[in-house]
């Protein structure tokens, strides 16, 4: 299957990727399998795709969580080394279009005390559902890229 439709077929289309690399015919190898195991088992069990409620949680702490995913995707990519570069081209897409766009305006933010304002909490809530929405759509293909269940609405 091209790349183009792997993103295509989980809603993660307008990403700015060079057309060669879209093209590509992509199918699966162990590590990248092992790979997007690795991280659909951390999307999954975090904020990333996991509801916020308005009365619970800490605005902060769920930024920090988002931001760890950067360290996690790094790690998962170099144990699993070059043989998942499959894994590795659409990871880092996520990263620095989906996730990188979120944390950086956010950091911006609360340094200059956002989280001080219940306006720019909501706000910031708000936001947050997007990049789940985005996220758990990753954490879909994820589970079809390692071969497992998508347990994604497991709860709902």
């Amino acid at each position: 299957m091209k790349l183009s439709k792997w993103f295509e077929n989980w809603g993660l289309t307008g990403l700015k990727i060079k057309t060669p690399i879209l093209e590509m015919d992509w199918a699966p190898q162990v590590a990248d399998k092992d790979a997007a195991w690795d991280m659909y088992i951390e999307l999954l069990t975090r904020i990333t795709t996991q509801a916020l409620p308005d009365d619970d949680g800490i605005e902060q702490t769920a930024l920090e969580s988002i931001y760890t995913i950067f360290g996690i995707t790094r790690e998962i990519i170099k144990t699993h080394g070059r043989d998942c570069q499959g894994f590795a081209r659409i990871a880092i897409v996520i990263l620095n279009q989906v996730i990188r766009p979120f944390t950086a305006r956010w950091h911006k933010l609360t340094s200059e005390g956002a989280f001080g304002n219940k306006e720019q909490c909501r706000l910031f809530r708000s936001e947050l559902s997007g990049l789940q929405t985005k996220l758990t759509n990753y954490c879909k293909m994820l589970a079809e890229i390692s071969g497992v269940e998508d347990l994604t609405k497991m709860e709902e």
